[in-house]
């Protein structure tokens, strides 16, 4: 392990080597979700911050993603420069490229400036029948009430 139980360290730019694995040792189908409600990156125009509620769904095949460095692997995007959707297919891809699970799916949920939310979605395939796949919960946004 490259972070667990050791000094963290920032990490100014996403790169895969930032995540580290563990081995599955579960042969049924199951769902592992990572919600990170505060993702943030740059946008590449304004220089302003952009704002995001990134879920990833997925069903592991050999390796599962150590959590403390896929939170470090998050944060090295906070001074990324790039639009919603490259930052969202580069994660989805990344992630894809990492474990090579049997299923993966991302919902990007962005925070609206200008008054338009962004929210980007992308999936391997078809989820494995007969898994049980809960609906995101992050609702569409409705502005002040």
């Amino acid at each position: 392990m490259k972070h667990l139980g050791k000094k963290t360290k920032i990490f100014n730019k996403p790169d895969i080597k930032i995540l580290d694995k563990v081995k599955n040792n579960n042969e049924q189908d199951y769902l592992i979700r990572f919600s990170q409600p505060e993702f943030t990156s740059i946008c590449p125009i304004t220089q302003q911050p952009d704002f995001a509620h990134i879920i990833i769904d997925y069903v592991p095949k050999k390796w599962i993603v150590e959590s403390k460095s896929l939170k470090l692997y998050f944060q090295s995007y906070r001074n990324e420069k790039s639009f919603h959707e490259d930052v969202t297919i580069k994660i989805a891809n990344t992630i894809d490229n990492f474990l090579k699970p049997k299923w993966l799916r991302i919902g990007a949920y962005w925070y609206p400036r200008g008054g338009m939310p962004i929210d980007i979605f992308w999936q391997t395939s078809e989820p494995p029948k007969d898994l049980w796949v809960p609906d995101q919960g992050v609702k569409g946004y409705k502005g002040r009430s």
